[in-house]
């Protein structure tokens, strides 16, 4: 399939949708499969009856009262810190992921990636006493931080313009599939006693070997191997990942984007500048806006979730299974329509999409579900219902686009360190939601889908206002076709040109 990438500002660069590319980016995108499946492993994980007596005895003790508090028999902080810990570990990662992904490449960093997971499994699905158990957390969390560091740079860096918002949401949807995948394996070991945890956790050891193995195959980015001063490697590369000979426009645009890059000494501080500034804020304030839709206090606990509203542990992960399967599904949708009707309307569509859906859930809960008992069969299905409408529009939105607008909206001077940024980000956000979810859900009870709620309100309004249309333009033209004409961003850009910094006077 041949496109031509283009926009009013920049020559048009041709370019085919090859084989090989989708084989690199399914390869790639499976450093997503293990980033879902360690979100999704959690929460059944920490349900189990054999994993609570391992480990959080007092946690086992209390969930088999069964007039314990409904919103309050699971709030743990050692049973959060097993979830969250990943996350915490992930959000250092970054930092050093945006240095080896600069220095080495998106490839090696993969590789990194994997053999940080293949660590990390051993201790967690080994684990004898709960430091064992943290420790195997954390080398996960490295894993995670390097994986979700290299990979969406990797896709937004290979794929044209023109599919560039597509093929970065595979990363997404492998995410979406690694947590059905996760969901599904709960269910059935759980009723493998008494190591069914063991091998639900252990799970994670055959997609990082899947990555280890398979980035042997792909190719460096042209952009990292001209930005490392490989100029005939890059030229190389593109023209096999283009599939066409006609590449020197596209071609001398990377080696231009690299010469400026090269002026400059600390990209962190590069950040800092003004013309920095659009791309850094809206990166940073995405992560923020994607944890606080509550997406990730449902994935991770949603058996835990579903047992507090009335269910029973087999049909509690089994619901959880529905909902990972409508997650998956509806991510193809995202993949079908980013580049299409853009980036915009998909995160204004289901900012009110979700709101409706929390108002809901909320409203059922305070109405019918007490401090004791259960709720009713058909309130119950309403709210599972409603939690599946709710990730359908997580699914296409702001799930997927939260990693896709920050890995190609950064200039290359700025791209590795600014993504680390929004990397470490959404760790740090995904860390606080994790470590505080069960104690908010035992303080704040029904109120907590009403907070999240107020949060929707707020990111749909950001959305409306300051985030700009992307859609098909080229990565390295982002500059002059989008922030130079946005209306609250452009002074930005009208200030850097008006007071250049050091490094561009002394080039």
């Amino acid at each position: 399939m041949a496109v031509v990438v283009s926009n009013a500002n920049a020559p048009a660069f041709e370019a085919k949708m090859t084989v090989y590319v989708f084989i690199c980016v399914i390869i790639a995108a499976v450093g997503g499969l293990i980033f879902g499946y360690d979100i999704g492993i959690s929460g059944g994980v920490t349900a189990m009856d054999d994993f609570l007596k391992e480990f959080f005895p007092a946690v086992w003790e209390r969930k088999r009262h069964v007039h314990e508090n409904n919103y309050c028999k699971y709030d743990n902080q050692f049973l959060q810190l097993f979830t969250s810990s990943l996350y915490l570990a992930a959000l250092v990662a970054s930092f050093i992921a945006s240095a080896v992904c600069s220095k080495l490449g998106r490839k090696p960093t993969m590789q990194f990636a994997s053999i940080f997971f293949l660590i990390g499994v051993g201790l967690a699905a080994g684990a004898v006493n709960l430091v064992m158990l943290i420790f195997g957390r954390l080398f996960l969390g490295f894993g995670v931080g390097f994986g979700n560091q290299a990979v969406p740079l990797f896709l937004s860096e290979i794929a044209p313009a023109q599919l560039r918002g597509g093929l970065n949401i595979v990363f997404q949807l492998m995410v979406t599939i690694g947590i059905l995948i996760a969901n599904i394996v709960n269910y059935f070991t759980a009723e493998v006693h008494p190591h069914g945890w063991r091998i639900a956790l252990g799970g994670a050891a055959i997609p990082a070997v899947i990555l280890l193995f398979g980035s042997l195959l792909i190719i460096e980015t042209p952009t990292s191997l001209i930005e490392r001063n490989k100029n005939e490697e890059g030229k190389e590369a593109l023209r096999k990942i283009r599939g066409v000979d006609d590449i020197n426009d596209e071609y001398e645009s990377i080696v231009h984007a690299c010469d400026i890059a090269r002026q400059v000494k600390d990209p962190y501080r590069k950040l800092l500048k003004p013309a920095s500034r659009p791309p850094l804020v809206i990166g940073m304030l995405l992560q923020f806006f994607q944890q606080f839709t509550g997406i990730n206090a449902i994935m991770f606990y949603a058996p835990v979730l579903f047992q507090t509203v009335g269910f029973g542990s087999n049909a509690a992960l089994l619901s959880a299974v529905v909902t990972g399967t409508i997650n998956v599904l509806s991510t193809f949708v995202g993949i079908y329509l980013v580049d299409r009707t853009g980036r915009r309307f998909l995160l204004l569509q289901s900012s009110v999409h979700m709101l409706i859906c929390h108002l809901i859930i909320g409203s059922i809960l305070a109405k019918d579900l007490g401090v004791t008992g259960t709720l009713g069969k058909a309130q119950a299905l309403v709210v599972v219902i409603f939690v599946c409408v709710y990730v359908m529009g997580f699914a296409w939105s702001w799930g997927p686009l939260g990693w896709l607008i920050p890995s190609e909206t950064f200039p290359l001077e700025t791209r590795s360190a600014g993504f680390a940024v929004a990397v470490s980000c959404n760790m740090f956000f995904t860390f606080v939601i994790a470590q505080a979810f069960l104690s908010m859900l035992c303080g704040m009870r029904y109120g907590i889908f009403f907070f999240f709620a107020g949060w929707i309100i707020v990111m749909g309004l950001f959305a409306l206002f300051f985030i700009p249309e992307t859609k098909g333009i080229a990565i390295d033209d982002m500059r002059e076709s989008v922030w130079k004409p946005h209306w609250f961003w452009k002074r930005y850009m009208l200030a850097e040109d008006d007071h250049p910094d050091v490094e561009k006077r002394s080039a």
